[in-house]
C-alpha cells in the first residue's frame, strides 16, 4: 500500500507542476540522490542469487530499482577505482593506478561528480568513505560538512578500530613491534590486529553505524534547510578488512551452513602475475604467513564477511527509512554500488586486486523516482561500468553531461532493460603478485619483512612461467594486465605500459558460457579467437560503447 501511495504522490506532483505551469511560472524541484558506496562488496546478495548472504534492505531496493548483472569496475583497489568513478575518466587517464597518488594532485581542473552536482545548484555533503582514505576533495567537490553536532553518539575512535579490550592490546603490541623494528611509516601497516571482531555492542559502536547516524541526521538538516536539492554520500567501510561487527549479525548465520570457495587453485595457464599471495589479509594477526588459507579459519573469515555484509545491509535500511520520514524517499534517486569485488579463497586468494570475475565484477541497483512501473524489479544483463555512474545521474538530474566523461549513460536500460547494449566492458590492474596490497611496487623493505621467502616462491612461479620474457624491472614497474569482458569471454593482455602498442606479453582467455568461474585459460587453443579479441581491446572504450539509436 505504501509502495501505491508513493506512485500516486509523485504522479501528483508531476500533474500539479504542469497545472501551475507554463515553463517560467513553475520550477519542478530537481531530483536528490542518495549515493550509497560499499568498500570490497562483490555481489554475495540475497538479490544476486546468494544462497547465504542475508540482506532483505537490499535485496527490497533491488526489487523496486532496476538490479545490474554484469556491473564492472575500473580497477580492482580502492583508490583508482573510486577515483575513476568520481572524476568519469579511466585509471590511466588520470595517472592512478595505486592507492597513493591524488587524483586532484595529478589531475587540477578535473570535474568530479559531486563537484558537477555542486556547480548545478545542488548541496553536496558526504559521510563515511566516499574517496579513499584522505583524498577527499573537500574544498571542490563539497559544498557543506554533514551535521556532526546532530548526532546522538559519539564517533568511535578504538585503537585499531576494535571494541574489544582483548584486540584492542594485541593491536598495540603489534604496532609496538614493528614500529621499533622499522622506521618507515609504510611498514606500520604490517602490525594489524585480528581481521575480524564480534563484540556484544550496538550498531553505531563502529564506525560504519556511527557513519549511518550521521548520513541520518544530515538528511534532517537538509530537509529544514529546503531550499536545494541534495547529493549526499553515505560510504561504509565494511566489508573491507577488518571485518569487525556487532555480535547480533556474526549470530544470523550457522557457520556450518556456510558454502566455501568451489574452486581454490589457480586458473590452468593462467598468467602466474595475475595472483597475489593474499598479503592483505596475512598482516592480520592469527593469519599465516604463507601456505594454505582453509580449514576452520578460512570458514571463520567467511563468516565474518557476511556477518559484515549484513550489518551494512541493515545501516543501507536505516538510512532508506529516514528519507521516508522526512518526506523525501520520492524525490530521491538511490544508487548503491561496491568499488569492486573480494576473493574469499577463490582461485587461492583472499582479497581484491586482480582482473578476474570475482575482483572485478560488483554489485550495482538503482531506483528513481519515475523508473517505469515495468521496469521496477527487473533485472538487466547489459554490460556496464562503475564509470558510467556519472553521466548516468547528471542524465537523471537533468544536467549537461561534461565532456571530459570516458562512460556511457545507462538511462535507456531503465526503460528497456533488455536492449543491447555495449559490446564489452575494460578492468585493469598492475602485476598483482608482484605489488603490494595498495597495488604499488614491491619494496625492498618488504622483501626483508616476514613476507621475504613468499614473494620469493611467487616470483619463481612467474620465472618458470615467462622464461625469456621475465624482466624483473618491467615486471614489478611497468607489467599492467589490460581486462575485457564481453558477454561470453573474459580476456586478460599483459602488456607494458611504456608501449601500448607492442605485441602482448601473455595472455589469458576464459569462456563464461563454459568456464564461469574463470578455471582454465584457453588462449593457446583459440589463436584466432585471441587475435579478434586483441583487436576488439584494441578498439577501446570508445570502439565498444552502445548504440543508442
Amino acid at each position: 500500500m505504501k509502495k501505491i501511495y508513493r506512485y500516486i504522490g509523485i504522479l501528483i506532483l508531476v500533474l500539479s507542476c504542469q497545472e501551475e505551469g507554463k515553463v517560467g511560472k513553475t520550477t519542478v524541484k530537481k531530483p536528490n540522490v542518495l549515493f550509497i558506496a560499499v568498500d570490497d562488496l562483490r555481489p554475495e546478495l540475497g538479490a544476486y542469487g546468494s544462497k547465504i548472504a542475508i540482506t532483505p534492505n537490499l535485496d527490497a531496493l533491488a526489487g523496486e530499482g532496476l538490479l545490474f548483472e554484469n556491473a564492472y569496475c575500473q580497477q580492482a583497489i580502492c583508490s583508482p577505482s573510486r577515483a575513476s568513478l568520481m572524476t568519469g575518466a579511466r585509471p590511466e587517464t588520470i595517472g592512478v593506478i595505486e592507492n597513493y597518488t591524488y587524483f586532484r594532485d595529478a589531475n587540477p581542473h578535473i570535474i568530479t561528480l559531486p563537484q558537477h552536482f555542486r556547480n548545478n545548484g545542488y548541496e553536496t555533503v558526504y559521510a563515511g568513505k566516499i574517496y579513499h582514505g584522505k583524498f577527499t576533495d573537500s574544498a571542490l567537490s563539497w559544498s557543506r560538512q554533514p551535521a556532526v553536532d546532530k548526532v546522538r553518539f559519539k564517533k568511535p575512535d578504538y585503537p585499531g578500530a576494535y571494541a574489544l579490550k582483548e584486540n584492542q592490546e594485541i593491536y598495540k603490541k603489534n604496532q609496538a613491534v614493528i614500529r621499533a623494528k622499522y622506521s618507515s611509516v609504510s611498514h606500520y601497516a604490517l602490525g594489524r590486529g585480528p581481521a575480524y571482531e564480534s563484540a556484544d555492542v550496538p550498531d553505531h559502536a563502529y564506525i560504519d553505524g556511527y557513519h549511518t547516524e550521521l548520513a541520518m541526521a544530515t538528511v534532517k538538516d537538509l530537509v529544514e534547510d529546503d531550499n536545494r536539492p541534495f547529493f549526499l554520500g553515505l560510504g561504509f567501510r565494511l566489508p573491507h578488512l577488518d571485518w569487525n561487527v556487532p555480535k547480533k549479525y556474526w549470530d544470523l548465520y550457522n557457520r556450518e551452513e556456510i558454502p566455501m570457495a568451489k574452486h581454490t587453485m589457480a586458473p590452468k595457464n593462467g598468467a602466474a602475475m595475475g595472483l597475489h599471495a593474499s598479503f592483505e589479509l596475512r598482516v592480520r594477526h592469527g593469519i599465516p604467513k604463507s601456505g594454505p588459507i582453509d580449514g576452520k579459519l578460512a570458514r571463520t573469515l567467511k563468516h565474518a564477511y557476511l556477518a559484515s555484509v549484513s550489518y551494512v545491509d541493515a545501516q543501507i535500511g536505516k538510512m532508506i527509512a529516514v528519507l521516508e520520514e522526512n518526506g523525501v524517499r520520492d524525490n530521491t534517486i538511490i544508487i548503491v554500488w561496491s568499488d569492486h569485488g573480494w576473493h574469499l579463497g577463490d582461485m587461492g586468494v583472499w582479497g581484491k586486486a586482480t582482473n578476474y570475475e570475482i575482483a572485478t565484477r560488483v554489485p550495482l541497483i538503482l531506483w528513481t523516482p519515475d523508473m517505469p512501473e515495468e521496469t521496477r524489479g527487473k533485472k538487466t544483463n547489459a554490460l556496464v561500468e562503475l564509470i558510467d555512474m556519472y553521466p548516468t545521474l547528471s542524465e537523471l538530474a537533468g544536467l549537461e553531461i561534461p565532456g571530459h566523461l570516458e562512460g556511457q549513460s545507462f538511462v535507456p536500460l531503465i526503460k528497456n532493460p533488455q536492449k543491447e547494449w555495449k559490446k564489452a566492458v575494460f578492468s585493469q590492474f598492475p602485476s598483482p603478485a608482484l605489488r603490494e596490497w595498495a597495488a604499488n611496487p614491491l619494496t625492498a623493505e618488504m622483501r626483508e619483512t616476514y613476507f621475504g621467502p613468499l614473494i620469493e616462491e611467487v616470483e619463481g612461479r612467474i620465472i618458470e612461467q615467462q622464461e625469456d620474457s621475465w624482466n624483473r624491472d618491467l615486471f614489478e614497474n611497468d607489467l599492467m594486465g589490460y581486462s575485457m569482458r564481453t558477454d561470453q569471454y573474459r580476456f586478460v593482455a599483459w602488456k607494458d605500459r611504456k608501449s601500448p602498442k607492442a605485441k602482448p606479453i601473455y595472455v589469458e582467455l576464459y569462456d563464461h558460457k563454459l568456464d564461469p568461474d574463470e578455471t582454465t585459460n584457453i588462449a593457446d587453443e583459440n589463436p584466432d579467437l585471441v587475435n579478434r579479441l586483441i583487436s576488439q581491446m584494441e578498439d577501446g572504450w570508445m570502439g565498444n560503447r552502445a548504440d543508442i539509436n
